[in-house]
């Protein structure tokens, strides 16, 4: 694999680097300042390389230049067809050893065990199906009095997990930031991403009030609200609100794959803003979302059941005419619509 510094000038550069662009200010908050287009990145504090295997852009990243000991990653992006092939950690890779001789940061590392040993706090960040493997690795090696946390979207699956690592002498103090767009890795954050958003925690020992109030510090710190729930209450809350919406997302655009070819392309030529929010949704990533709904399977099957219930009513309302019903319904609805947006949560 070859590096070219720079190189904006070429064509496929400046194609992967205007699509990333596009889609990360298209989940972007208003007015955000996060997303450098070209002109930001031949800024003199940001070194930019593409990658290429023999003559095919795999993909780009940068390094920015904070002061002299520190530097984050910008504008990664692995081109489409290299995407899902393990070519996403090459690139982080690459940047890993450009930042270790240019000497930003102090310690490098892809192993699991050495990544939390001497670490104060260690979040993990991975798919759901991952967090038992990955505890039976690093449990030995995090240090006393270290607290570990997470940021899985089902919580109740999560502190089974956890509690068989309770003995340890490290704290545990589970939590889920209830922010994000369908994007993911480390090329979709943005400064902004947990402003005025909810972080649950569900804390396993309700009497570990230090280690509580430093997680709290954190996401406070990040601009989030902080809520304590109990974890079996948290799963049933986003089984309606999360992970029911993912579900009905999915189902309705695998629907267009059952269509002819020549339907198919009407639906996507003439797709509506509806279906495209939904498009949004179902691109999410596959992986997390799988371990989603198999880790909070009980909420979500008895929120499909309500769910059949109520698609059922509005099919039997319309079925028969009956648009008095429909429209009192549809009515109802609206005030949800109300509610969210005096919370702010829109």
């Amino acid at each position: 694999m070859k590096s070219i510094e720079g190189n904006f000038d070429n064509p496929e550069v400046s194609k992967l680097l205007v699509k990333h662009f596009i889609e990360l200010r298209s989940v972007s908050p208003e007015g955000s300042t996060h997303v450098l287009d070209i002109a930001g990145l031949k800024d003199p504090t940001i070194m930019f390389w593409s990658l290429w295997e023999q003559d095919q852009l795999i993909g780009c990243g940068a390094l920015k230049f904070l002061n002299k000991n520190h530097g984050e990653f910008k504008s990664i992006r692995v081109a489409d067809k290299f995407r899902k092939k393990g070519n996403g950690i090459k690139v982080i890779n690459y940047l890993i050893n450009k930042a270790k001789k240019l000497k930003l940061g102090n310690f490098y590392t892809n192993d699991l065990e050495k990544s939390v040993k001497n670490s104060d706090l260690i979040i993990i960040c991975t798919p759901l199906s991952t967090y038992k493997t990955i505890l039976e690795r690093i449990s030995d090696s995090i240090m006393p009095g270290a607290i570990l946390s997470d940021v899985g979207s089902v919580k109740s699956n999560v502190v089974e997990i956890f509690s068989k690592f309770q003995n340890k002498n490290f704290h545990i103090i589970p939590a889920h930031p209830i922010a994000g767009t369908e994007k993911s890795g480390p090329e979709a954050g943005f400064a902004e991403l947990f402003e005025n958003r909810w972080c649950v925690l569900t804390p396993i020992r309700r009497n570990d009030k230090e280690s509580l109030n430093k997680i709290k510090k954190l996401w406070i710190n990040l601009g989030s609200k902080i809520y304590i729930m109990k974890p079996e209450n948290h799963d049933r809350i986003l089984a309606l609100t999360s992970h029911m919406p993912h579900l009905i997302s999915y189902s309705i655009v695998s629907s267009v794959l059952n269509v002819n070819s020549k339907e198919k392309s009407q639906v996507i030529k003439f797709s509506a803003g509806g279906f495209r929010d939904f498009t949004r949704i179902a691109s999410s990533d596959a992986i997390m979302w799988r371990d989603i709904f198999l880790s909070n399977k009980k909420n979500l099957l008895k929120t499909i059941k309500e769910f059949e219930k109520s698609l059922n009513l509005i099919k039997n309302l319309v079925k028969t005419d009956k648009s008095k019903k429909l429209l009192n319904i549809f009515s109802k609805t609206k005030q949800i619509r109300r509610l969210i947006e005096k919370e702010k949560q829109d």
